[in-house]
C-alpha cells in the first residue's frame, strides 16, 4: 500500500513571512524538516506543495537543490493544491505535514500510518483530540477521501485546511485517532510567530550539534531540565489560523 507525504510551505505567511526558509544553525528550516521526514519507514514518496505565486520561488529552487519533488498550485485553495499533487505523485495514502513543523518525529508518523493501515480507516490523526505537542501533528487520509473532500467542500476554511471537510462529517468517513499516553498539548513547538523560532531555534541549538536525529523524548528531557524554554511563546494559542477561517465562513453566510 502506497503513502506519499505531501508537506504544504508557502512563503507569505501573515504572522512570519518567509518562515519555512528562515535559517536555523545555517540551513533553511524546511531543509531541516525535509531531513527528518526522510527518516520516516512507511513512506514512499515526499512532495512540497507550494503556490504557483512567484515569492514560492524559493521553496522550488530549495526543493531542486535537495532532490525533493514539488507541485505547484493555488495559494488559497489548499485542498486543490493538494488534490492535483495527488493526481500527479498519485499513493493510495497521503500524509499531510505542514511546513511550519522543524520538530516533527518521524516515529510518530510511522505510527500513525500503522494505525491507519491497521484499522483501514479513511483518516488517521495524531489531533482529534490533540495529545502531542503543537507542531508534531500528523493526518494520514486515504486518496479517495481525499477526492471526496475536493468535489464536496465548499466552506473557505474547508478549502483553506484540506481536512476539515473529513473531519466536519464523520459520518461519512472512518476515523480514528493516535493519542499518546502522556497528554503533551499544552506543548507548542510550530512556527507561526517569532517567538516560536525563537524556541525552536534554542531546541536545535541545544540538540542538533550532538544528536542531529533527535526526537520527542529528547526534546521533552531538554525542556524538564530547562523550563524556562517553554515560556517563551507560552501566550500563543493553537489552531489560531483555523479558529480565523471559522469567523471568515460565518461572515460569509456558512454555518
Amino acid at each position: 500500500m502506497t503513502t506519499n507525504i505531501i508537506l504544504q510551505a508557502r512563503m507569505s505567511s501573515s504572522r512570519l513571512p518567509n518562515k519555512v526558509l528562515k535559517p536555523l544553525l545555517g540551513k533553511a528550516m524546511l531543509a531541516h524538516q525535509l531531513d527528518r521526514l526522510q527518516r520516516t519507514k512507511q513512506v514512499d514518496n515526499i512532495i512540497v506543495a507550494t503556490s504557483n505565486e512567484t515569492n514560492d520561488d524559493a521553496i522550488a529552487q530549495l526543493c531542486d537543490e535537495l532532490n525533493i519533488n514539488c507541485f505547484r498550485g493555488s495559494l488559497d485553495d489548499v485542498l486543490d493544491r493538494y488534490y492535483q499533487a495527488s493526481q500527479q505523485f498519485p499513493s493510495e495514502n497521503i500524509v499531510r505535514i505542514t511546513g511550519d513543523c522543524p520538530l516533527i518525529d518521524p516515529a510518530v508518523i510511522d505510527e500513525v500510518i500503522a494505525l491507519h493501515q491497521v484499522q483501514g480507516s479513511d483518516y488517521t490523526s495524531n489531533c482529534q483530540p490533540a495529545t502531542f505537542p503543537d507542531g508534531l501533528d500528523v493526518e494520514v487520509f486515504t486518496r479517495s477521501a481525499l477526492s471526496l473532500a475536493w468535489q464536496q467542500a465548499k466552506k473557505p476554511s474547508e478549502r483553506e485546511h484540506v481536512t476539515a471537510y473529513i473531519r466536519n462529517n464523520s459520518e461519512s468517513f472512518k476515523q480514528v485517532n493516535y493519542s499518546h499516553h502522556v497528554n503533551l498539548s499544552h506543548y507548542r513547538w510550530t512556527v507561526d510567530e517569532p517567538e516560536d523560532f525563537e524556541l525552536i531555534d534554542k531546541i536545535y541549538q541545544n540538540l542538533y550539534p550532538k544528536k542531529p536525529r533527535f526526537g520527542l523524548t529528547d526534546v521533552l528531557e531538554l525542556l524538564q531540565q530547562q523550563p524556562e524554554l517553554t515560556k517563551i511563546n507560552q501566550q500563543f494559542t493553537r489552531n489560531e489560523g483555523l479558529i480565523k477561517s471559522l469567523i471568515k465562513d460565518k461572515e460569509l453566510g456558512y454555518e
